[in-house]
């Protein structure tokens, strides 16, 4: 397990590398001048050539790279243009809002996906399955975002039960901070527990018609033992992996989900940053956002050796 480990961890260097080249070129095809957004519209061209050689930008792209890779392998990811401080430290400071909606929206996906895949198993073809799945597909084809606005439309401004927009954090209170999560985790997680509980039905047919489910039964097992102590055990895995998965696609739609909340997290700073050319935070949350999609990826192979006792790593 441990080679295993060491074997991974290794990998994610020329992953890192990948994504890191890929994301600083592309940024760098962004029409617009870091430079003459900061200056404004009146700049003169002499002072937009000045501020470009202050920031480096005048050298080549090749060599900006290999400057900005050198200082990325050493832990510096360079200093915000607009913010005017570290771009880790300008991340760190809007994590808060993202980990807690996207850890919210998680918890939202798992206990309305798995119950509703075993329940839509445990009863294929009835009222109860063909009901499950309708709101599967509905939760997979309706848009966060839209999703999102007509929340806000019922619970806050028809109801008025829950704030609209904005964030608290938390050491202001659990519950007040809830109380601004609720609607964009429910938006997000909505979405994603459609597709847990799709995989987890099917997976669930599946084992349920293997001999070791029959050979339960014929011992007189509860129906409840032999869903959940022999049928679900071996769901797990293809289960697990989809929320691994669903985690890594919640990181992305949670951009969107901050816009329509306005919620100060990750995602807005992203959308900030790309409309003012701040070239170094996009490049520093997109590489945040690459660790963050690997290391789950990684949690998740770990989980299947606690799941299922036949999965060895050597």
């Amino acid at each position: 397990m441990l080679g295993y480990l060491i074997r991974r961890v290794i990998a994610l260097i020329p992953v890192m590398f990948i994504v890191a080249t890929v994301v600083f070129f592309l940024v760098h095809l962004i029409p617009g001048d870091p430079a003459s957004v900061l200056l404004g519209p009146n700049a003169t061209p002499s002072d937009v050539m000045k501020l470009r050689a202050q920031m480096g930008l005048d050298k080549p792209i090749y060599s900006q790279f290999l400057i900005w890779l050198s200082r990325t392998f050493q832990g510096n990811l360079g200093e915000s243009i607009f913010l005017g401080r570290p771009v880790t430290r300008a991340v760190f400071e809007r994590a808060e809002p993202t980990l807690v909606m996207l850890t919210l929206s998680l918890i939202v996906a798992i206990v309305i996906g798995i119950p509703a895949g075993i329940l839509s198993a445990v009863k294929p073809n009835s009222w109860l399955d063909k009901t499950l799945m309708i709101f599967a597909i509905l939760g997979v084809s309706i848009p966060t975002f839209w999703l999102g606005l007509n929340f806000i439309e019922v619970f806050s401004v028809l109801l008025n039960w829950l704030p609209a927009a904005g964030y608290s954090p938390l050491s202001s209170g659990l519950w007040k901070n809830l109380s601004y999560m609720i609607l964009p985790s429910l938006s997000l997680g909505f979405n994603q527990s459609a597709l847990i509980a799709r995989i987890c039905r099917s997976s669930m047919l599946e084992v349920m018609e293997q001999d070791y489910i029959r050979t339960a039964r014929s011992k007189g097992l509860a129906e409840r033992l032999v869903i959940l102590k022999h049928a679900l055990r071996n769901v797990l895995i293809p289960t697990v992996t989809v929320i691994g998965t669903s985690f890594a696609v919640l990181i992305g739609g949670a951009v969107v989900t901050e816009i329509v909340f306005n919620i100060p997290g990750i995602g807005l700073l992203i959308i900030s940053s790309v409309l003012r050319r701040d070239y170094p935070v996009i490049q520093g949350c997109v590489l945040f956002i690459a660790a963050a999609y690997v290391l789950i990826n990684l949690i998740v192979d770990i989980l299947y050796v606690y799941i299922d006792p036949r999965v060895k790593y050597v």
